[in-house]
């Protein structure tokens, strides 16, 4: 790290009382990990010489290779203002290295940026903005997460309908002084399901805001007595939770997703990368709805993407055009749930529509119909596919799909595969309480 950036850290933490440091990374899986060190240990830290056990750590490495080293980024640094004043706590994102001091394969923060360098060497860089939605849920009597919501409000409701304002007021009051542009929260569809939205920015910045996001939500609920859960489907029968992730493509700062010679606006890269988005979905939804519950959302009938068609105005395709043109000309993607991996989602996706750029890839017309109100032959009729079903469907799309596994270099792919499909034998093998319901008194 440079010097004058340690110095301008080293004088901020002095400045806030910091005492200690998270030193935060993500595993394959998307679950925040971080090594805590005192501010005593933070000049060694920011020379890069903090070495952790990378064998514990899901989809790293081995025991026989289990040094590693956490870099961190200095532009990450931020204090975490619902900690005490007095021993203050700030964080940094790192990168991690192997002993042999180069960026590990396997780290999905840095597969973002590579992935990022090719669109870069293109000419191109990606911005992305996130709407990630998630419940608060009440705690049983020992503290545990229930399935119970605090509230019974629906869309844009207010308090005292919406009990879980507060919560969210103070959830944005503290993003926003974590640095982040907030620019709406609501509640949604569901009772207890609530939505903050932030500016759009680069694509790495977003994938780390993302990651802050969900930490800050969980700790905020949690002082409320509640339980953030950003788990895609948590309740039978109600609508479930997205991540819509808008993106667009810049050139020296101008959006190339807008043409304003056409009548639509689109311009042909908008449209090859949304043939490329439309190609690569099946296999990339294994990346972007990577759990067996992401697929109980999936289902037609709760606002869920399930069908792969894109339009201006219709909400019941993977794709939406919203209305903005200009420097606002983008693509909402609306199949992504919150439990993804941020860093590994945005690489799929990137590289899914820069497939679409690269080779031409035209995407059929738009479909403006209510695609929910048509039938099987009608959506065949169109040329409509559906996403895969479950996981392992999923998973198969992604297993015969070199794009998206480029996307996610050898070692993720490998260790993420490994996982998931053992997640899934689990699934499969264990006895459900609808099938008792179901079948024991039956048979």
């Amino acid at each position: 790290m440079e010097e004058h950036r340690k110095a301008e850290i080293m004088e901020r933490v002095k400045e806030k009382g910091v005492r200690f440091i998270r030193l935060q990374f993500t595993d394959v899986l998307g679950i925040l990990k971080n090594v805590a060190i005192p501010v005593s240990q933070l000049e060694k830290a920011l020379d890069g010489e903090l070495m952790f056990d990378g064998s514990s750590i899901a989809g790293f490495v081995g025991i026989e290779e289990s040094d590693m080293y956490l870099v961190p980024d200095p532009d990450t640094f931020v204090v975490f203002p619902w900690r005490p004043a007095v021993g203050a706590v700030a964080r940094l994102i790192c990168d991690v290295y192997t002993k042999d001091r180069k960026p590990f394969v396997g780290c999905p923060r840095y597969n973002l940026k590579r992935v990022l360098k090719e669109a870069e060497m293109m000419g191109y860089t990606m911005y992305v903005g996130p709407e990630v939605e998630f419940f608060l849920f009440l705690l049983d009597d020992q503290g545990r997460p229930t399935v119970r919501t605090h509230d019974e409000a629906t869309y844009f409701d207010l308090a005292p309908t919406d009990r879980g304002e507060d919560a969210r007021r103070d959830m944005v009051m503290t993003l926003e002084d974590m640095g982040f542009e907030v620019e709406a929260s609501h509640h949604e569809v569901a009772p207890g399901q609530h939505e903050i939205d932030f500016k759009y920015d680069d694509a790495l910045k977003i994938a780390d805001a993302i990651m802050t996001f969900k930490l800050v939500v969980h700790s905020i609920a949690q002082r409320h007595g509640l339980h953030a859960s950003f788990m895609p489907k948590p309740i039978y029968g109600r609508n479930g939770s997205g991540m819509h992730t808008h993106q667009s493509l810049a050139r020296n700062g101008q959006n190339v997703f807008f043409d304003p010679a056409r009548p639509d606006g689109l311009s042909d890269t908008a449209r090859y990368y949304i043939g490329g988005i439309l190609k690569h979905a099946r296999a990339f939804s294994a990346v972007t709805n990577p759990t067996v519950n992401s697929y109980k959302r999936l289902v037609p009938g709760f606002e869920a993407p399930v069908y792969m068609a894109w339009s201006e105005t219709n909400r019941s395709c993977l794709i939406r055009v919203p209305a903005k043109r200009g420097s606002s000309t983008r693509i909402e993607v609306r199949n992504p749930d919150p439990a993804c991996n941020p860093y590994l989602a945005l690489a799929v996706m990137l590289k899914a529509g820069l497939d679409g750029v690269m080779n031409r890839i035209s995407p059929p017309e738009p479909v403006n119909q209510n695609i929910y109100h048509m039938s099987e032959e009608e959506r065949a009729s169109l040329g409509v596919e559906s996403l895969p079903a479950n996981l392992a469907e999923a998973l198969e799309e992604l297993k015969m799909n070199q794009v998206i596994r480029d996307a996610m270099g050898e070692h993720i792919y490998e260790q993420f595969m490994r996982v998931k499909l053992d997640e899934w034998n689990r699934y499969q093998r264990f006895v459900h309480p609808w099938e008792l319901d179901e079948y024991l008194a039956l048979f």
